[in-house]
């Protein structure tokens, strides 16, 4: 048997804002660096970030090239030098 619902303030979903752009797009912007690895293939090397973006989990993060988020995103690296140091 259903019951009748009463209103509770508790019961409202609190939502972050996010700029979304004319085609309903957003940029997602990186909170920090969890690791950084070197991939080795036969004649080369990749270095690679593990980036946490903004709202998700840190089950979440992306590894992605280190030079392209460098270009991006430099502030992030100074944050990583003072944690891997």
């Amino acid at each position: 048997m259903l019951k009748k619902y009463t209103p509770d303030p508790s019961h409202i979903v609190q939502y972050v804002y996010a700029p979304i752009q004319e085609d309903v797009s957003y940029e997602e912007q990186p909170v920090h660096l969890l690791a950084r690895e070197l991939k080795v293939l036969c004649n080369r090397e990749i270095p690679l970030v593990k980036v946490l973006w903004e709202h998700h989990k840190e089950d979440e993060a992306t590894w992605e090239l280190e030079t392209k988020m460098y270009k991006k995103y430099p502030y992030l690296f100074d944050l990583l030098s003072e944690v891997v140091l």
